[in-house]
């Protein structure tokens, strides 16, 4: 069993790196590591949905929203070394992404919720993109269990869960049972686990608060295992979780990549990594 009960809301953070991208990054919603080289999913929004609350679209009719997914492929000091372009026509927003260990997986949606997704994979040697299987419905996130040959996926808002087979097949669908925050991108860590970081948008008295927090989901037995708050931010004032995110467990330790902030906010997109200690 992963070390997932050594870390709690109390668990002491510390930043190690700070890594700044030197080109424009939009707004990036994924983040895997593959090959020696990092995979940064985002959405570069040409044209903003038609009926939107505080930046997302809502549900109704489809909102008219232009855009490109990218895809970047970049080195250790930061360096983009690929752009890789994703999805087609209104199908243009990447979600989170996942390495499974041959593949990076990508789901690209319509900007909106119930819209069109394409679960797609990228070679992470050649950046060649090869469609897996569709799906009518804003898929959020992506995670491939390649031992049991199954890819776990939610709606936007990671309100619903889906598993699908490899090819596509539909194997199962739930609603997720808590309300605590918005999953946005996700790692799956074996035994049926994923991990996954998230935000909740609140109103408070002195305007809207963004609630970070992680969360750990058993696909087996459909339930959230744990899930807590955390309490860090970036340059910009987001929750470090707000979208892409990564998570290594290591023996006495765990380390966590995220990358908060979008390409005109404080700093710039950094991908930012914090480590803490375990029993």
């Amino acid at each position: 069993m992963h070390a997932l009960h050594d870390i709690d809301r109390y668990a002491p953070w510390r930043l190690i790196e700070r890594l700044p991208l030197d080109f424009a990054t939009f707004h990036p919603q994924g983040l895997a590591f593959a090959a020696g080289l990092t995979f940064l999913s985002s959405v570069e929004v040409q044209e903003t949905p038609a009926v939107v609350l505080g930046g997302e679209s809502l549900p109704g009719p489809p909102a008219v929203a232009q855009g490109v997914g990218h895809v970047f492929v970049i080195d250790q000091q930061g360096s983009l070394l690929r752009d890789v372009i994703v999805g087609e026509g209104a199908i243009h927003h990447p979600g989170g992404i996942d390495f499974d260990g041959t593949s990076v997986w990508v789901s690209v949606a319509q900007y909106r919720p119930g819209g069109q997704s394409i679960i797609s994979t990228i070679d992470p040697t050649t950046a060649e993109v090869r469609e897996r299987f569709r799906v009518p419905d804003h898929i959020s996130w992506v995670v491939c269990d390649r031992v049991n040959a199954l890819v776990h996926g939610a709606s936007w808002g990671s309100r619903v869960f889906y598993t699908w087979t490899i090819d596509g097949a539909l194997v199962t669908r739930w609603e997720n049972p808590s309300g605590f925050i918005d999953y946005q991108d996700c790692r799956f860590i074996g035994e049926g686990l994923i991990a996954a970081s998230g935000i909740a948008v609140l109103s408070g008295a002195s305007g809207p608060f963004e609630l970070g927090g992680l969360a750990f989901i058993d696909t087996a037995e459909r339930t959230v295992v744990r899930e807590f708050p955390v309490s860090l931010y970036s340059t910009a004032g987001h929750t470090v979780t707000r979208n892409p995110f990564s998570l290594s467990f290591d023996p006495g330790s765990v380390t966590m990549w995220v990358a908060p902030d979008d390409g005109g906010e404080g700093n710039g997109t950094e991908i930012l990594t914090y480590r803490t200690t375990t029993s």
